[in-house]
Protein backbone atom coordinates (compact mmCIF):
# COMPACT_ATOMS: atom_id res chain seq x y z
CA UNK A 1 0.00 0.00 0.00
CA UNK A 2 1.18 3.53 -0.85
CA UNK A 3 0.01 6.06 1.62
CA UNK A 4 0.39 9.49 1.25
CA UNK A 5 -0.29 11.53 4.70
CA UNK A 6 -0.54 14.88 5.61
CA UNK A 7 1.80 17.06 8.04
CA UNK A 8 -0.58 19.95 9.21
CA UNK A 9 1.10 23.18 8.53
CA UNK A 10 3.07 23.75 12.32
CA UNK A 11 5.60 21.10 13.69
CA UNK A 12 5.65 17.64 13.92
CA UNK A 13 2.95 17.55 16.13
CA UNK A 14 0.17 18.11 13.70
CA UNK A 15 0.45 14.86 12.32
CA UNK A 16 -3.13 13.45 13.16
CA UNK A 17 -3.22 10.05 15.19
CA UNK A 18 -3.69 8.26 11.94
CA UNK A 19 -1.05 9.65 10.32
CA UNK A 20 1.49 8.40 13.22
CA UNK A 21 0.25 5.09 13.32
CA UNK A 22 0.89 4.39 9.44
CA UNK A 23 3.90 6.22 9.56
CA UNK A 24 5.45 3.80 12.22
CA UNK A 25 4.17 0.77 10.94
CA UNK A 26 5.58 1.58 6.48
CA UNK A 27 8.97 -0.20 5.65
CA UNK A 28 10.20 2.76 3.98
CA UNK A 29 8.87 6.44 5.15
CA UNK A 30 9.60 9.67 2.48
CA UNK A 31 9.21 13.30 3.58
CA UNK A 32 8.22 15.68 0.06
CA UNK A 33 10.88 18.25 0.66
CA UNK A 34 10.13 21.00 -1.85
CA UNK A 35 6.17 22.41 -2.15
CA UNK A 36 6.45 23.29 1.34
CA UNK A 37 8.35 23.16 4.66
CA UNK A 38 7.23 23.15 8.37
CA UNK A 39 8.65 25.27 10.92
CA UNK A 40 10.98 22.22 12.11
CA UNK A 41 13.35 20.03 9.97
CA UNK A 42 13.54 16.50 9.35
CA UNK A 43 15.60 15.56 12.31
CA UNK A 44 12.95 17.05 14.63
CA UNK A 45 10.37 14.59 12.57
CA UNK A 46 12.36 11.55 12.98
CA UNK A 47 12.87 12.20 17.29
CA UNK A 48 8.61 12.90 17.21
CA UNK A 49 7.90 9.91 15.02
CA UNK A 50 10.82 7.23 15.75
CA UNK A 51 11.32 6.72 12.24
CA UNK A 52 13.91 7.35 9.52
CA UNK A 53 12.50 9.97 6.66
CA UNK A 54 14.15 9.90 3.62
CA UNK A 55 13.77 13.25 1.63
CA UNK A 56 12.22 12.67 -1.77
CA UNK A 57 13.18 16.21 -3.90
CA UNK A 58 11.52 17.26 -7.07
CA UNK A 59 13.71 14.89 -9.08
CA UNK A 60 12.91 12.08 -7.37
CA UNK A 61 9.10 12.78 -7.12
CA UNK A 62 8.48 14.10 -10.98
CA UNK A 63 11.45 12.16 -12.65
CA UNK A 64 12.51 8.55 -10.39
CA UNK A 65 8.73 8.12 -9.09
CA UNK A 66 9.40 4.55 -9.69
CA UNK A 67 11.87 4.34 -6.72
CA UNK A 68 9.41 5.95 -4.42
CA UNK A 69 6.71 3.09 -5.61
CA UNK A 70 9.26 0.30 -5.52
CA UNK A 71 8.09 -2.87 -3.64
CA UNK A 72 4.78 -0.76 -2.54
CA UNK A 73 2.70 -3.63 -3.86
CA UNK A 74 4.02 -6.32 -1.40
CA UNK A 75 4.91 -3.58 1.61
CA UNK A 76 3.67 -0.26 3.00
CA UNK A 77 5.42 2.76 1.88
CA UNK A 78 4.67 6.37 3.13
CA UNK A 79 4.74 9.52 1.51
CA UNK A 80 4.62 12.60 4.20
CA UNK A 81 3.64 16.32 2.71
CA UNK A 82 3.53 19.18 4.44
CA UNK A 83 -0.40 20.31 4.56
CA UNK A 84 -2.55 18.26 2.99
CA UNK A 85 -1.62 15.96 0.21
CA UNK A 86 -3.41 16.97 -2.43
CA UNK A 87 -2.14 20.14 -1.82
CA UNK A 88 -0.21 20.18 -5.25
CA UNK A 89 -0.81 18.32 -8.84
CA UNK A 90 2.69 16.71 -8.12
CA UNK A 91 1.13 14.09 -6.01
CA UNK A 92 -2.11 13.46 -7.86
CA UNK A 93 0.78 12.69 -10.44
CA UNK A 94 2.20 10.15 -7.97
CA UNK A 95 -1.12 8.56 -7.32
CA UNK A 96 -2.03 7.65 -10.93
CA UNK A 97 1.30 6.25 -11.30
CA UNK A 98 0.53 3.76 -8.59
CA UNK A 99 -2.62 3.06 -10.00
CA UNK A 100 -1.24 2.31 -13.54
CA UNK A 101 1.15 -0.12 -11.51
CA UNK A 102 -0.89 -1.59 -9.72
CA UNK A 103 -0.54 -0.25 -6.54
CA UNK A 104 -3.28 0.21 -3.74
CA UNK A 105 -2.94 3.87 -2.09
CA UNK A 106 -5.05 5.58 0.65
CA UNK A 107 -4.60 9.34 1.51
CA UNK A 108 -4.32 10.68 5.35
CA UNK A 109 -5.64 14.01 5.20
CA UNK A 110 -4.67 17.26 7.26
CA UNK A 111 -5.06 20.97 7.32
CA UNK A 112 -3.11 23.13 4.79
CA UNK A 113 -2.88 26.60 3.88
CA UNK A 114 -6.36 26.22 1.19
CA UNK A 115 -8.50 26.13 4.53
CA UNK A 116 -5.92 27.38 7.42
CA UNK A 117 -5.98 31.08 5.45
CA UNK A 118 -9.43 31.34 7.10
CA UNK A 119 -7.68 32.26 10.32
CA UNK A 120 -7.58 35.73 9.15
CA UNK A 121 -11.18 36.60 9.56
CA UNK A 122 -12.01 36.04 6.07
CA UNK A 123 -15.01 33.38 4.94
CA UNK A 124 -13.39 30.05 3.04
CA UNK A 125 -16.67 30.24 0.64
CA UNK A 126 -16.19 33.91 -0.22
CA UNK A 127 -12.25 33.07 -2.22
CA UNK A 128 -11.91 32.33 -5.83
CA UNK A 129 -9.63 30.64 -7.58
CA UNK A 130 -6.00 30.34 -5.91
CA UNK A 131 -2.66 32.27 -7.23
CA UNK A 132 0.48 31.36 -7.28
CA UNK A 133 3.24 34.50 -7.36
CA UNK A 134 6.66 33.25 -8.92
CA UNK A 135 10.09 35.22 -8.34
CA UNK A 136 10.71 37.44 -10.99
CA UNK A 137 14.23 37.84 -12.60
CA UNK A 138 15.85 40.03 -15.47
CA UNK A 139 14.48 38.20 -17.94
CA UNK A 140 10.95 37.21 -16.80
CA UNK A 141 8.50 38.83 -15.00
CA UNK A 142 4.80 36.98 -15.99
CA UNK A 143 1.77 39.01 -14.66
CA UNK A 144 -0.72 36.22 -15.00
CA UNK A 145 -1.10 36.38 -11.08
CA UNK A 146 -2.41 39.52 -11.62
CA UNK A 147 -5.08 38.97 -13.97
CA UNK A 148 -6.53 35.88 -12.05
CA UNK A 149 -7.02 38.15 -8.61
CA UNK A 150 -8.58 41.05 -11.04
CA UNK A 151 -10.95 38.10 -12.09
CA UNK A 152 -11.57 37.05 -8.52
CA UNK A 153 -11.94 40.92 -7.71
CA UNK A 154 -14.86 41.09 -10.42
CA UNK A 155 -17.08 38.67 -8.80
CA UNK A 156 -16.40 39.81 -5.18
CA UNK A 157 -14.26 37.76 -4.24
CA UNK A 158 -10.45 37.28 -2.39
CA UNK A 159 -7.77 36.02 -3.68
CA UNK A 160 -5.25 32.96 -1.61
CA UNK A 161 -1.69 34.07 -3.59
CA UNK A 162 0.43 30.97 -2.42
CA UNK A 163 4.42 32.42 -2.69
CA UNK A 164 7.29 30.84 -4.67
CA UNK A 165 9.06 28.72 -3.33
CA UNK A 166 12.69 27.96 -4.98
CA UNK A 167 14.50 24.49 -3.45
CA UNK A 168 17.29 22.80 -5.07
CA UNK A 169 17.16 25.25 -8.16
CA UNK A 170 20.46 25.35 -10.18
CA UNK A 171 21.44 28.46 -12.10
CA UNK A 172 21.11 28.40 -16.07
CA UNK A 173 25.14 27.96 -16.17
CA UNK A 174 25.56 24.70 -13.47
CA UNK A 175 21.94 23.18 -15.78
CA UNK A 176 23.92 24.02 -19.28
CA UNK A 177 27.23 22.13 -17.81
CA UNK A 178 25.70 19.70 -16.45
CA UNK A 179 27.03 20.47 -12.61
CA UNK A 180 24.92 19.33 -9.93
CA UNK A 181 25.35 22.69 -7.73
CA UNK A 182 22.47 24.08 -6.45
CA UNK A 183 21.70 27.60 -5.60
CA UNK A 184 20.88 28.30 -1.90
CA UNK A 185 16.69 28.38 -1.07
CA UNK A 186 14.54 30.95 -1.38
CA UNK A 187 11.34 31.75 -0.06
CA UNK A 188 9.39 34.53 -0.84
CA UNK A 189 7.88 37.13 1.42
CA UNK A 190 4.83 39.19 1.65
CA UNK A 191 6.84 42.25 1.11
CA UNK A 192 8.58 41.11 -1.99
CA UNK A 193 5.21 39.32 -3.68
CA UNK A 194 3.26 42.36 -2.47
CA UNK A 195 5.88 44.88 -4.14
CA UNK A 196 5.81 42.53 -7.71
CA UNK A 197 2.29 43.61 -7.41
CA UNK A 198 2.66 47.31 -7.08
CA UNK A 199 5.20 47.14 -10.03
CA UNK A 200 2.79 46.14 -11.92
CA UNK A 201 -0.31 48.37 -11.03
CA UNK A 202 2.23 51.55 -11.94
CA UNK A 203 2.76 50.06 -15.22
CA UNK A 204 -0.88 49.34 -16.19
CA UNK A 205 -1.85 53.06 -15.02
CA UNK A 206 0.91 54.31 -17.18
CA UNK A 207 -0.52 52.65 -20.12
CA UNK A 208 -3.96 53.78 -19.51
CA UNK A 209 -5.45 50.40 -18.35
CA UNK A 210 -8.47 50.99 -16.03
CA UNK A 211 -7.73 49.52 -12.32
CA UNK A 212 -9.61 47.47 -9.81
CA UNK A 213 -6.65 47.27 -8.22
CA UNK A 214 -4.51 49.88 -6.13
CA UNK A 215 -1.80 50.79 -3.86
CA UNK A 216 -4.63 51.06 -0.98
CA UNK A 217 -6.44 47.88 -1.64
CA UNK A 218 -6.89 46.34 1.79
CA UNK A 219 -4.66 42.88 1.90
CA UNK A 220 -3.61 40.24 4.39
CA UNK A 221 0.02 38.99 4.97
CA UNK A 222 0.39 35.84 6.90
CA UNK A 223 3.15 33.96 7.83
CA UNK A 224 4.21 30.29 9.80
CA UNK A 225 0.28 29.63 9.52
CA UNK A 226 -0.48 26.84 12.27
CA UNK A 227 2.49 27.24 14.39
CA UNK A 228 3.01 29.46 17.31
CA UNK A 229 4.79 31.87 15.85
CA UNK A 230 2.07 32.64 13.58
CA UNK A 231 1.70 36.38 12.15
CA UNK A 232 -1.60 38.04 10.55
CA UNK A 233 -1.08 41.70 9.21
CA UNK A 234 -4.04 43.68 7.49
CA UNK A 235 -3.01 46.47 5.86
CA UNK A 236 -2.97 48.10 2.30
CA UNK A 237 -0.60 46.78 -0.36
CA UNK A 238 0.90 49.69 -0.07
CA UNK A 239 2.23 48.88 3.58
CA UNK A 240 2.79 45.45 3.05
CA UNK A 241 5.53 46.24 0.41
CA UNK A 242 7.54 47.44 3.34
CA UNK A 243 6.75 44.37 6.14
CA UNK A 244 8.55 42.06 8.09
CA UNK A 245 6.52 39.05 9.15
CA UNK A 246 9.80 37.51 9.91
CA UNK A 247 10.74 33.90 8.56
CA UNK A 248 8.63 31.75 6.13
CA UNK A 249 6.38 30.53 4.83
CA UNK A 250 4.21 33.43 3.65
CA UNK A 251 1.19 33.98 2.17
CA UNK A 252 -0.55 36.79 0.55
CA UNK A 253 -4.37 37.36 0.59
CA UNK A 254 -6.11 40.16 -1.29
CA UNK A 255 -9.68 41.28 -0.36
CA UNK A 256 -12.76 41.27 -2.53
CA UNK A 257 -15.78 42.74 -1.08
CA UNK A 258 -15.94 42.07 2.52
CA UNK A 259 -19.33 41.33 4.62
CA UNK A 260 -19.52 43.06 8.10
CA UNK A 261 -18.22 40.37 10.53
CA UNK A 262 -14.80 39.95 7.88
CA UNK A 263 -14.35 43.86 8.55
CA UNK A 264 -14.90 42.86 12.42
CA UNK A 265 -12.34 40.15 12.45
CA UNK A 266 -9.72 42.12 9.93
CA UNK A 267 -9.60 44.83 12.58
CA UNK A 268 -7.97 42.28 15.24
CA UNK A 269 -5.36 42.01 13.02
CA UNK A 270 -5.17 45.43 10.86
CA UNK A 271 -1.96 48.11 11.33
CA UNK A 272 -3.10 50.88 12.62
CA UNK A 273 -2.91 53.31 9.07
CA UNK A 274 -5.44 50.15 7.67
CA UNK A 275 -8.12 50.69 9.91
CA UNK A 276 -9.45 53.84 7.81
CA UNK A 277 -9.99 51.78 5.17
CA UNK A 278 -11.75 48.71 6.87
CA UNK A 279 -13.81 51.31 8.54
CA UNK A 280 -14.54 52.55 5.21
CA UNK A 281 -15.15 49.10 3.39
CA UNK A 282 -17.68 48.36 6.42
CA UNK A 283 -20.38 52.11 5.29
CA UNK A 284 -19.62 50.80 1.96
CA UNK A 285 -20.88 47.24 3.01
CA UNK A 286 -23.43 48.75 4.78
CA UNK A 287 -24.85 51.21 2.28
CA UNK A 288 -25.21 47.92 -0.30
CA UNK A 289 -26.80 45.18 1.68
Amino acid sequence: MLYLVGLGLGDAKDITVKGLEVVRRCSRVYLEAYTSVLTVGKEALEEFYGRELILADRDLVELEAEEILKEADTSDVAFLVVGDPFGATTHSDLVLRAVHAGISYRVVHNASIMNAVGCCGLQLYSFGETVSIVFWDDDWKPESFYDKIMKNRSMGLHSLCLLDIKVKEQSIENLMRGRKVYEPPRYMSVSQAAGQLLEVIRRRREEGEELGLTEDTLCVGVARVGAEDQVIRTATLRQLGSCDLGPPLHSLVVTGCLHPLEVDMLRLSAAPDALAHLLAARVEDSSTS
